[in-house]
């Protein structure tokens, strides 16, 4: 069966939507397949962001900063956005109903420890959305 799309978007796709990506993949790879993108992306991953994830044993392989225009939102189940920004009018209105606001800290330009703590407080939201969509039956994959 195929595996259903998770989209993480932040605003740089440097640091937290990386992390995500990265995390989702590690925790629930066998039923999503997650991905991430930026409302301005950077054009580089943090070496931080990769190094507060080897730290834990998750591998940063393929991670890239990208940016929403290189997605193709239609193919995603969830679409998880981790800024505080409203995504209103930056996307079509079709996709607005699959978004999850998850706002969590900005590491950006920080030190370790705060990469830290937004590594850690995205691992525990990808553990409750994993929850989630195992209670509703959202890792089921009907049309995305």
């Amino acid at each position: 069966m195929p595996k259903s799309k998770v989209l993480f978007i932040c605003l740089g796709n440097s640091c937290r939507s990386i992390m995500a990506e990265a995390l989702a993949r590690h925790r629930c790879g066998d039923r999503w397949e997650p991905a991430s993108a930026g409302l301005n992306p950077l054009g580089f991953v943090a070496p931080e962001t990769f190094e507060v994830l080897a730290e834990i044993g998750v591998s940063t392989a393929g991670l890239h900063s990208k940016g929403l225009e290189r997605v193709d939102l239609s193919e995603y189940r969830l679409l998880v956005n981790l800024t505080a920004h409203s995504l209103a009018g930056r996307l079509p209105a079709a996709h607005t109903d699959r978004i999850i606001h998850q706002p969590m800290p900005d590491p950006y330009g920080g030190s370790l420890p705060q990469y830290r703590r937004s590594r850690d407080a995205i691992d525990q939201m990808i553990m409750e959305i994993i929850s989630f969509a195992d209670t509703c039956n959202l890792s089921s994959n009907d049309s995305r």
